[in-house]
């Protein structure tokens, strides 16, 4: 597959890694997801309305982290580089770097401690301009729960 690479400059200037899956199904009829990256694409993504708010929040015996981010990107991140359609459910992002090459958000513990955090599509929405094209895409990524993801 080739791997798109989209410049940076002062509206994106982060970079990020989207992975689709290869989908199978297993010898008893299971899902089986292989993760290919498809594209480095130009994005920005910062904590999204957390003001004032902690990330840890304990509730009852549990301790839950939330990790949201809000941002945007150039292209519909839903069609791999060719033109092939997913539903956000099949989109990873991950190693989302500045533009010196640094990774952003990486895990400390578990099965990616040191390695880039992967995060799932909970909203890919167009954001119209006022002459009616497409300015840009909002995305919304959440923390995945399974950080032992082979990609």
């Amino acid at each position: 597959m080739p791997i798109v690479c989209e410049t940076t400059d002062i509206m994106y200037p982060l970079v990020a890694d989207i992975y689709y899956p290869l989908i199978e199904q297993g010898a008893y009829g299971n899902i089986e997801k292989q993760w290919v990256l498809d594209a480095t694409i130009a994005c920005f993504f910062a904590p999204a309305g957390r003001k004032n708010q902690q990330d840890v929040q304990p509730q009852d015996v549990n301790i839950t982290i939330d990790h949201s981010l809000m941002g945007r990107t150039r292209k519909d991140i839903r069609f791999t580089s060719r033109a092939a359609a997913n539903s956000i459910t099949n989109v990873i992002i991950t190693n989302i770097r500045d533009k010196h090459g640094n990774p952003i958000y990486v895990e400390t513990a578990g099965p990616r401690a040191g390695k880039s955090t992967i995060f799932e599509v909970a909203t890919n929405q167009p954001h119209i301009s006022p002459f009616g094209g497409i300015e840009y895409y909002k995305v919304i990524l959440r923390r995945s729960q399974n950080q032992g993801v082979d990609i």
